[in-house]
């Protein structure tokens, strides 16, 4: 028996003696010792084990219900910042009716795995608001990469250079670079746009929301008042964003 069910028996016992000790009355026999309630209940879970495995389901089922209420309370908390911070870049229609939120690093395999359901999405729905939120993880070359990307917005190519920068093998400063020729940037505008304040004020803000959220890696999407770790496929997305619609 594992130690979470170890200690749910245990608490099953001092459960059933206090409520034994408790219902006995100045009327009733005298109640029975210490050691023989222990040891009816300790007979009764030998006799019937699966009554601790059905307890642990229920208390892992209240547990995620209620971590999910906590980031939904966080979700309407962080309204503002999710969906109209100046730092972050929008995709798609700005002024669309349902916003996805993503966050990710571009050194994540799981978040490249999702790049065509978000360009198809940003292709298909035309109603569909996109905000990036750069959560650099994964060390030195995520962080600079998402440097780079937030100071193409100067150059208004931030949608084309993200997607590029998903692809890149190579996130090294000549990397980089070499990315931003090929979206039409100006490497030598874009390198130093990097070390803007405003660029590394923005990522700090993304460290703080993902931290507020209970958000532990990437790729992690907000729609509406869902918070869905992971790289989910095109058509949960797409389901999603018509639950949030729906309202």
């Amino acid at each position: 028996m594992g130690g979470l069910a170890k200690q749910l028996a245990h608490g099953c016992l001092m459960a059933v003696m206090l409520v034994g000790m408790s219902a006995a009355t100045p009327a009733a026999e005298p109640e029975l010792p210490a050691d023989q309630i222990e040891k009816i209940v300790r007979d009764y879970l030998l006799r019937e084990p699966e009554i601790i495995y059905q307890a642990l389901e229920e208390l892992q089922r209240r547990q995620t219900e209620a971590a999910a209420a906590r980031q939904r309370e966080a979700i309407a908390a962080n309204q503002s910042e999710l969906l109209e911070a100046a730092h972050t870049p929008v995709g798609g229609n700005p002024d669309g009716d349902v916003t996805l939120v993503e966050f990710f690093d571009y050194r994540c395999a799981y978040c490249r795995r999702v790049v065509s359901s978000m360009q198809a999405l940003l292709n298909e729905d035309r109603n569909l608001r996109v905000a990036f939120k750069e959560l650099p993880v994964l060390g030195p070359d995520s962080v600079r990469a998402a440097r780079a990307a937030l100071a193409s917005r100067n150059q208004d190519r931030y949608v084309p250079f993200h997607f590029v920068l998903m692809a890149a093998d190579d996130l090294s400063m000549a990397g980089i670079r070499a990315a931003a020729a090929s979206a039409g940037l100006d490497p030598d505008q874009l390198e130093a746009d990097m070390d803007s304040p405003e660029v590394l004020a923005a990522i700090e803000a993304n460290y703080a929301l993902a931290n507020e959220l209970g958000i532990e890696g990437t790729p992690a999407f907000v729609v509406g008042d869902q918070l869905i770790p992971g790289a989910v496929d095109k058509g949960r997305l797409e389901q999603l964003i018509r639950d949030a619609r729906s309202g």
